[in-house]
């Protein structure tokens, strides 16, 4: 389902006829709020971003097991601030079409490097998913004989993200970074994530060939990561344009953009596209950071995002606070009864993203719950869908007591039309 964004004007005129709290917050207090957060968690993802770039750096320049893990440590906290970002997606164009050079997923790793023999040799939908760059220092695309014999972040950006048009072809990027440090997960939906030896990296002790043109991928990527959120970043500080969007006018079309975020991520693709669909098939395939194990993060991350926009509060990574007029405020003084239920949705579904999250760190990674006979494990999952799920339709009731006309969230088969799925 395609992304409907229809905010109206006449917010302001109905937020002056109500109660005493609505004429003290209004439409503009809430997007400012709500640009101040973006503002603050884009600049998280930067600063996370260089860190992990500073920790890939110190692995190329001494790999062994403990520069190795520190990476993968650093790759794990950037996560962090970005995910509680995935909200700002939906709603806000700047950020919907550059999220692809940053998140895309998934990816057909054997594009980059080397992989298991389970993989494949070839794939009707793509034909670069063995192409293997980190091995060939000449690669052929539609035709086109490129020189790879120096991998660059302009190689990796400008040629083969998205090569062929296949979206599957994702060269930069987290899940890039991440594939580079763990290599492929080949447990299934049994225990165990990817297992790269840090050796990968080191021409002198160099295991599975091309160490040197291996690290100098993960090293561009890292940096590329580094260069893409300083635009982002940018993008939210006074001046940008993301920021000026959402503050235009009388603050309306930045109201509609936290709800459009928080309905569509909410369901098509939260609940639908990153939960049900893989627990549905008990697939691994399906699960986002899929090399690392650290899925059950990322969907925490994600509600906790949710929960930021609604309530007007983010906590950075220095533990400050950055905080001031809700959407919650506003909704309450329009409709008392429909705050008060999306507000005990959010915090069930936190609750349950909290269940979540304990169970990865304490009993079996995401891909082992979504595993076909793990009963406990399935119940675990489906409790977040259904929370999920159940939160939309107040956040549907708030867009209407606020007037913001027409607004579409994000649909999912697995959800609307669960047996398209295994067609």
């Amino acid at each position: 389902m395609k992304k409907l964004l229809k905010a109206s004007a006449a917010l302001a005129a109905m937020l002056s006829t109500g109660p005493a709290l609505a004429a003290e917050i209004t439409a503009r207090d809430v997007a400012k709020t709500y640009a101040d957060i973006g503002e603050a968690a884009f600049a998280d993802s930067l600063e996370t971003a260089k860190a992990l770039e500073a920790a890939v750096k110190a692995l190329v320049a001494k790999p062994t097991a403990e520069t190795l893990a520190a990476a993968r440590t650093a790759w794990i906290a950037a996560r962090v601030p970005y995910l509680q970002t995935e909200v700002f997606r939906f709603g806000n164009p700047i950020v919907d079409d550059w999220e692809g050079k940053v998140n895309a997923w998934p990816l057909d790793e054997g594009l980059i490097d080397y992989v298991d023999a389970s993989y494949g040799t070839e794939s009707d939908a793509n034909g670069l998913y063995t192409l293997n760059v980190v091995a060939n220092p000449s690669i052929r695309i539609e035709g086109d004989v490129i020189d790879a014999s120096v991998i660059t972040a302009d190689l990796l950006q400008d040629k083969l993200q998205e090569a062929a048009g296949v979206e599957a072809n994702v060269a930069t990027g987290y899940h890039a970074v991440e594939f580079l440090l763990w290599g492929q997960d080949v447990n299934g939906t049994g225990p165990g994530a990817g297992n790269r030896p840090a050796t990968d990296f080191d021409p002198a002790n160099c295991t599975n060939g091309n160490c040197d043109r291996r690290a100098a991928y993960l090293q561009a990527a890292a940096t590329l990561l580094v260069t893409d959120l300083q635009e982002m970043a940018a993008n939210w500080k006074e001046g940008g344009a993301a920021r000026a969007r959402v503050l235009e006018g009388d603050g309306s079309t930045g109201v509609a953009s936290i709800l459009t975020g928080m309905g569509s991520l909410s369901y098509g693709e939260l609940a639908g596209e990153r939960t049900k669909l893989g627990l549905m098939l008990h697939d691994p395939e399906e699960e986002q950071d899929c090399f690392s194990d650290n899925t059950f993060n990322a969907h925490y991350n994600d509600v906790v995002g949710i929960r930021n926009v609604y309530i007007g509060e983010y906590t950075r990574i220095d533990g400050s606070k950055v905080e001031g007029p809700s959407l919650s405020d506003l909704v309450k003084a329009k409709a008392p009864d429909v705050d008060a239920e999306l507000a005990a949705r959010l915090e069930a579904t936190y609750a349950a993203a909290a269940a979540l999250k304990q169970r990865g760190e304490t009993v079996e990674a995401y891909d082992q719950m979504i595993a076909e006979g793990n009963a406990e494990g399935n119940a675990v999952v489906q409790a977040l869908v259904d929370a999920l799920v159940a939160q939309v339709p107040p956040i549907q009731r708030a867009v209407s007591a606020l007037g913001l006309g027409d607004i579409a969230f994000e649909g999912s088969d697995s959800l609307d039309n669960p047996s398209a799925v295994f067609q």
